[in-house]
């Protein structure tokens, strides 16, 4: 039964959408494959982890007859990049297969039954649902996101907490060693409601969001987050837990601070990194009198030092950081600098932005 002709990459796309959340291998084969379902004019696509599940759709040319089917996400995507630009496609499903046809090329894969593919239930009334465009959402996740912890056992850190309340929109990311703190105004008001929205949702939003005007609109469900853009419908189950006091862990007292240019500092750390120890990846900040040393040493008794003039007129300090720490908040802020603010040695260090009060990344000292 043939289900539909469409240009390859009419197909292509929307396939990309959905498939960044498909693994390979999985316990239930079918959460290895993306559910195509034509209705009239419009073919649909689905994608699962259980977790997560992305939704889009594409237009057809000319009405295909009503059909549902699951196959392999990864391989049609394969089989689609592999075909030249505005190559013809055909695709025709029996006896449990679908057969993929471009000019001479055949392709026969396995199928498993639509009625047998798993759906997010809905995740209740909403609680919040906000309106803003794709760009500022976007800027606001890369500028938070690279704080949060990895399989780390205490769950929630393995996430991202999303805030909304009244006019304000907040995120937080930490893994306990260094917390990214970002906001934005809202243009219209909400009921306070916040959510964890795990790694995996987070690192997937960030890829499909476009860096334009377009709005997109997040819904605070009682378990899901949902967030609709570009024709694209993500719904993700939220982390249960108590993410940690964000406000008790940034400084508000510090009195002793300068501004660095931040690529600057950023390019002065790349090469001091080169000789850090590669296990503990310390660097120790010297401060004195208009003075920053940046100093990295290894278990071969290498050792690099940088100096920066900076604007420094507090007492001497000698502090230690994890190096990879500092160069993950430089690398994703695009000002032309950065406030360091400090207190002593055992005390966590505030970076942010002259003039900006909607970010703050704290990062805790080590020692070295």
């Amino acid at each position: 039964m043939k289900i539909l002709d469409i240009d390859k990459d009419v197909l292509l796309k929307p396939l990309q959408a959905v498939s960044g959340i498909v693994e390979r291998r999985h316990t239930l084969p079918i959460l290895s494959n993306v559910m195509l379902e034509t209705r009239g004019t419009e073919l649909n696509l689905v994608t699962t982890d259980l977790e997560i599940q992305i939704a889009t759709s594409a237009k057809l040319n000319k009405a295909a007859a009503d059909h549902a089917v699951t196959v392999s996400a990864r391989k049609l995507q394969d089989i689609l990049r592999a075909l030249p630009d505005n190559t013809p496609v055909t695709l025709d499903a029996q006896d449990g297969r679908l057969q993929v046809k471009a000019g001479k090329s055949k392709f026969n894969l396995q199928t498993l039954p639509a009625q047998d593919f798993p759906r997010l239930a809905e995740g209740g009334s909403s609680t919040a649902s906000v309106k803003l465009p794709q760009r500022v959402f976007r800027e606001l996740l890369s500028l938070v996101q690279y704080g949060m912890a990895q399989q780390d056992i205490r769950y929630y850190l393995n996430g991202l907490l999303l805030v909304a309340d009244g006019t304000k929109l907040t995120m937080v990311a930490t893994d306990g060693h260094r917390l990214a703190y970002a906001s934005t105004t809202l243009t219209s008001d909400v009921v306070r409601s916040e959510v964890i929205i795990p790694r995996k949702a987070v690192l997937e939003l960030a890829k499909l969001l476009e860096d334009g005007e377009d709005e997109v609109e997040i819904q605070l469900l009682q378990n899901q987050a949902r967030f609709i853009f570009s024709g694209i419908d993500v719904i993700s189950k939220v982390v249960d837990g108590k993410f940690p006091d964000y406000t008790r862990v940034i400084p508000t007292n510090y009195k002793t601070h300068f501004v660095v240019g931040r690529s600057v500092l950023q390019q002065a750390l790349q090469r001091a990194s080169i000789l850090s120890n590669e296990k503990f990846r310390g660097v120790r900040w010297v401060l004195t009198a208009d003075s920053l040393r940046i100093i990295c040493s290894n278990a071969e008794q290498e050792e690099a030092e940088e100096e920066l003039v900076v604007a420094y007129s507090g007492e001497p300090l000698d502090i230690g950081f994890n190096i990879v720490y500092l160069l993950d908040v430089l690398n994703n802020l695009d000002t032309e600098e950065v406030d360091c603010a400090v207190g002593d040695a055992n005390s966590s260090m505030l970076i942010s932005v002259p003039g900006n009060k909607d970010f703050k990344y704290v990062v805790m000292p080590m020692r070295i």
